[in-house]
């Protein structure tokens, strides 16, 4: 601990000389721990949502739409209970009373990163977010992404630390703009994209650069970032001791740049462990939804992770985070094996926050392999890497082969046509990660055809299309996920490893699709308590979109075309005629599961109940998405795009569908877009 300690003397004395100036609001969102006060459905920060614009009162209404809240423009703060969005300008905001309304409103400030007026730094500092944006492609999508963060709607921390092994790709560019074009291939395998704000060049106008850059510019940079990955996003400002550019002379600077991160809605906050506690202290305070990653780095050689400074430096770095890191430079193969022991003691004596630990240099790399909780890792289209002795996703991967930790297997590609089409992409992955399974793909035969492959020793997992009904792979599948019992179908199979031994598992990844296309461009709670239509020939193949609705707390689904009779059948409403139409309000979204030869027959549907059509007074914007895969009769998806509705087909569906299987068969992410791309349609 002598080097943190000897860095931590000389930032505090400079602290003490040059005390913090950021203004910080009073976030009446957070417990005193900094935790949200989130329902257990995630239905998410029920405050009224103030926007701050500049002239423009366009961006309060989308914000509304993706919220599915009412909305209005005032220029006057709202009263206690109101509860939807409301655009205030930004003068009147300046000369608006705040302390009295912080516990009921949460203060979103806006601003349109091309614009020529300067950010104004005193709205900054009066709200408790700030939304920086281009008008474009990416701006409704980005804008619902952020949206779901600040307002709690969000478990990425969550699913990240559940995962068997877990990394993010330390990223080296100095501005991400050249990284932008190649970000789907260089994410392959990765749950997290660090942005290293130390390494970023900001140029001037005479082609030098700053020394640190701009927080408009780190701004920009995060927004570019965020637009363009699905991923969470890590923040970093590493300074010059441990392998960065950032100044140590001057700590409070790295509380404005950090609470700025927190503002911006970034998910994963790097904060160095030398930093004074105060800031530490406070940043950890004030994070909201953000989780805080402590980071300690020791490049003198010296560490030892046997001394007792090594569980005082983890225990200090517990006290404000969520995951702890710790990096050290060693000398000998051996200090691997140190560096297990310490893994071993730690997380058996403290079960949080989780550790991250490895070693540098080349002689280190055996412990980037044997590390599981959110490994930094490199990829070859990097312009350098990060830190010494980094290796990629598929390097690691190799590594566990050779070591014994990732065994051969035989992956099945299980049905028709669709599967096998799908392999080629699978394959591509196997091998862009590295892996070492085998993909074979069989054509369903006559029953007890899969049982023949999931009995065999090297049997590695399957993804099937059309799904399996549960009833009949319960010979064979020792247990299934909820979804799976729910829907009443399996369209993966995939080992589950409790230490020495493994089971089958039957789930159901179409559902995970679903959701994940109906939250692209709303958050979660838009869904709440709405009105939800589903359009199918069987209850089966509505299954999976009615789970999906399910998850997001939908209020009554009305059903054309089929009765339910399983699990999800409680709460359906079939209409049985012309007066069921007339008798209900638009819904909130429309679901065709129909076969493409009938995709026709919702079309009429989509008109009714159009924008211009009877709706609710809230309505806002609608969604419907069409389940029919292949050519089909009719065109609904233009339909429903010139009657007001956000529209979504099966190709969105599919490509989440695929990022979700993968991550059951092979427990290794793979980016939407990639996905999406391999299906030959672009993202946007």
């Amino acid at each position: 601990m002598a080097l943190v300690e000897d860095q931590r003397q000389m930032a505090t004395k400079t602290s003490m000389a040059a005390p913090l100036s950021v203004a910080s609001p009073t976030l009446g969102r957070r417990n005193q721990n900094g935790t949200p006060k989130n329902t257990e459905h995630r239905l998410g920060d029920p405050r009224t949502v103030i926007i701050v614009t500049n002239g423009s009162d366009d961006i309060s209404k989308v914000v509304a739409e993706i919220l599915g809240r009412q909305w209005r423009i005032s220029r006057t703060l709202p009263g206690s209970e109101e509860g939807g969005v409301i655009g205030v300008q930004a003068e009147d905001i300046k000369r608006a009373d705040l302390h009295e309304r912080r516990t009921s409103i949460i203060l979103i400030n806006t601003y349109r990163v091309d614009s020529e007026t300067p950010i104004d730094s005193s709205l900054t500092n009066l709200s408790d977010y700030e939304f920086l944006y281009l008008d474009g492609p990416f701006f409704r999508r980005d804008l619902a992404r952020f949206l779901s963060h600040v307002l709690g709607q969000t478990n990425f921390h969550e699913q990240l630390i559940k995962k068997e092994r877990s990394s993010f790709i330390s990223t080296t560019f100095p501005d991400v703009r050249t990284a932008l074009s190649n970000l789907d291939i260089m994410t392959v395998g990765a749950d997290g994209v660090e942005l290293r704000v130390d390494l970023l060049k900001e140029t001037y106008k005479d082609g030098t650069f700053s020394d640190i850059p701009s927080l408009r510019y780190v701004g920009e940079q995060v927004m570019l970032l965020r637009q363009r990955t699905e991923l969470p996003i890590i923040y970093s400002t590493r300074c010059t001791k441990e392998n960065g550019k950032f100044p140590m002379d001057k700590p409070e600077i790295y509380y404005e740049y950090l609470y700025r991160a927190i503002q911006w809605g970034v998910e994963y906050i790097d904060v160095e462990l030398w930093l004074p506690e105060e800031i530490r202290k406070r940043i950890y305070e004030m994070r909201g939804n953000s989780k805080i990653m402590s980071a300690f780095h020791d490049f003198s050689g010296d560490w030892k992770w046997t001394s007792p400074a090594a569980e005082e430096c983890f225990k200090e770095g517990a006290k404000y985070s969520d995951i702890v890191k710790m990096i050290a430079m060693i000398n000998s193969m051996a200090e691997n094996y140190d560096l297990e022991y310490f893994r071993s003691t730690i997380t058996s004596k403290y079960p949080h926050p989780p550790l991250s630990a490895v070693n540098m240099g080349q002689m280190g790399q055996l412990s980037r392999a044997l590390n599981t909780v959110f490994s930094p890792i490199t990829h070859p289209l990097l312009p350098k890497i990060a830190a010494p002795g980094q290796l990629s996703a598929a390097e690691i991967n190799g590594a566990l082969h050779v070591m014994g930790q990732l065994n051969k297997r035989d992956v099945y590609a299980i049905g028709t046509v669709k599967p096998i089409a799908e392999a080629v992409f699978f394959e591509k992955c196997f091998n862009e990660l590295g892996l070492p399974h085998r993909l074979t793909c069989v054509n369903r035969g006559l029953k007890g055809s899969i049982e023949a492959f999931v009995t065999q020793p090297s049997f590695g997992g399957a993804y099937l299309h059309p799904s399996l009904p549960l009833a009949s792979s319960q010979v064979y599948i020792s247990s299934f996920t909820d979804a799976a019992q729910r829907i009443g179908l399996v369209d993966t199979i995939f080992l589950r490893r409790e230490g020495d031994r493994q089971s089958l598992v039957g789930a159901n990844a179409t559902w995970s699709g679903i959701r994940a296309t109906l939250t692209r461009d709303f958050v979660p709670s838009a869904y709440y308590n709405r009105s939800a239509l589903i359009l199918s020939n069987t209850e089966a193949e509505a299954a999976p979109a009615i789970f999906a609705l399910r998850s997001l707390n939908i209020g009554t689904i009305y059903t054309v075309g089929f009765k339910a009779q399983g699990p999800l059948a409680i709460g359906l409403e079939p209409w049985t005629s012309i007066q069921s139409v007339e008798r209900v309000e638009q819904p909130f979204v429309i679901i065709s599961a129909l076969p493409p030869e009938k995709s026709l027959l919702v079309q009429p549907l989509l008109r009714h109940f159009s924008a211009n059509g009877k709706a609710a007074p809230d309505s806002g914007e609608k969604v419907f998405l069409d389940l029919a895969d292949g050519p089909r009769k009719g065109d609904p998806l233009t339909v429903a795009a010139t009657s007001g509705w956000t529209a979504y087909g099966t190709t969105d569906v599919s490509a989440w569908t695929i990022v979700e299987t993968l991550r059951l068969l092979v427990g290794q992410n793979v980016p939407f877009g990639f996905a999406r791309m391999a299906s030959g349609r672009a993202v946007y």
